[in-house]
């Protein structure tokens, strides 16, 4: 705040990003979206992949040990929940980045935005500079011109002052 601009608006510094909103959530807003949108963030990570190898070791050796047998070699049933994992998981996968590859250009353009509106102040600032030192520049030199009229004057009534002096000594 400034003096001159009391109560100037707060700047907003999302505004080149407001346009891209509506990509923020991958799949939408809804319950599904949001859920399918975890789901497929949950396929990479370690939780998953240690869970699924626990669960791949244990079918396999409940069903070699002969414990329970609805899976016996070549273990057909454990394919099929592999493909039918895939099948899910590949589309939510490729939806996913998809979807990212459309937030990163987003955010891409907005910060190109940003960055020239930066660069478009940064150029008014510099011609404002300029038109500053100008202007000081011109003030210094009327100055200077002053400051040497000031002197001649300062001198000249000096003499006069000499003359007048010398003058009122010869008539005294």
């Amino acid at each position: 705040m400034t003096p001159d601009k009391p109560d100037a608006a707060p700047t907003d510094h999302l505004r080149f990003h407001r346009g891209h909103a509506h990509l923020a959530p991958t799949f939408g807003n809804d319950t599904f979206a949001l859920k399918a949108e975890a789901f497929a963030r949950f396929f990479g990570t370690p939780t998953f992949l240690g869970a699924q190898t626990a669960i791949v070791v244990l079918w396999v050796v409940l069903n070699m040990t002969g414990v329970t047998h609805f899976d016996v070699y070549p273990f057909i049933l454990l394919n099929l929940a592999f493909s039918l994992q895939s099948a899910y998981a590949a589309p939510l996968i490729l939806l996913a980045q998809t979807r990212q590859a459309a937030r990163d250009k987003a955010q891409s353009d907005a910060d190109a935005q940003h960055r020239e509106a930066l660069a478009t102040a940064n150029t008014e600032r510099q011609a404002q500079a300029a038109q500053t030192t100008k202007q000081l520049m011109e003030l210094l030199e009327q100055n200077t011109r002053l400051t040497e009229m000031t002197k001649q004057l300062t001198e000249r009534i000096e003499t006069l002052t000499c003359e007048m002096h010398e003058q009122f000594v010869r008539k005294a």
